[in-house]
């Protein structure tokens, strides 16, 4: 019995140290709107965890809570074992640096190149790389990981949707995140395109080990990328388990995700 309960408080130990990123009992309202009521989740090392929920039910709320652009009302985040409430400014922006944020329409600055784009967060996070880094190597690096090295001095106008998913992917990927948070990657991509962002997902969480939260609504980005389906419904984790699981469901709420 000693020798069980041993085995089962060092599993449990290994888990804990597995987690990157949880949040508990998370809540957020807006006046008489109540937006997140006790939403739970863990993200797992080198794990894509899928969160799915309809316009509007709080998805882009709990990213902004993540990564303290929004305060929570109360709840629990904690990212690679710090609770983000508790960081002085100075502290959350060095731990910025290791998530990585693929935002919904890629945000690129209209009046940068790609290579200026790249180059931004270079520059603005100097305590993890030094003021006198070569950003030549890493952008050309980061260029080539998501097969876009020749558009090094084109505009982001001079390229397609795609190829600006793509760029904003790599200049999420130079900073070597630890994490990257996805933010409907494949939203506004024919569906050619947006299996070709769906498999380069796959290959930079293959090469890196990165632990990828991913906010869809796509259910074939889902099907194919996801180790693990959170479904956010009434502002809570009502749904958790794999593609397979989920899909599987008899429960009307989760059902109405799967119906095409």
């Amino acid at each position: 019995m000693m020798i069980e309960k041993n085995i089962e408080i060092e599993n449990k130990s290994t888990e804990a140290k597995n987690i990157v990123l949880e949040i508990k009992d998370l809540y957020k309202s807006f006046g008489d709107n109540h937006v997140l009521n006790g939403f739970n989740m863990q993200l797992h090392k080198g794990e894509n965890l899928v969160i799915m929920g309809k316009s509007g039910s709080g998805k882009s709320v709990m990213i902004k809570c993540l990564v303290g652009l929004m305060e929570a009302d109360s709840g629990l985040i904690r990212v690679m074992n710090k609770d983000i409430t508790q960081l002085t400014r100075e502290a959350l922006d060095i731990l910025r640096a290791d998530i990585g944020f693929l935002f919904q329409g890629s945000a690129l600055y209209d009046s940068m190149t790609v290579r200026e784009n790249l180059e931004f967060p270079l520059r603005r996070h100097t305590k993890k790389f030094g003021k006198n880094i070569d950003t030549e190597k890493l952008i050309i690096e980061a260029l080539e990981n998501v097969g876009l090295a020749h558009t090094l001095d084109l505009m982001p106008s001079e390229l397609s949707g795609g190829m600006k998913r793509r760029v904003a992917l790599a200049r999420t990927l130079i900073l070597q995140p630890k994490i990257i948070l996805y933010d409907e990657p494949t939203s506004g991509l024919d569906p050619i395109t947006a299996k070709e962002i769906i498999i380069l997902m796959e290959e930079i969480q293959n090469k890196y080990g990165t632990s990828s939260l991913i906010i869809t609504h796509d259910v074939d980005c889902a099907r194919v990328i996801s180790d693990r389906m959170i479904l956010l419904i009434d502002g809570t984790d009502y749904a958790v388990g794999t593609f397979k699981e989920l899909s599987a469901s008899k429960d009307p709420k989760v059902m109405a995700f799967f119906k095409q």
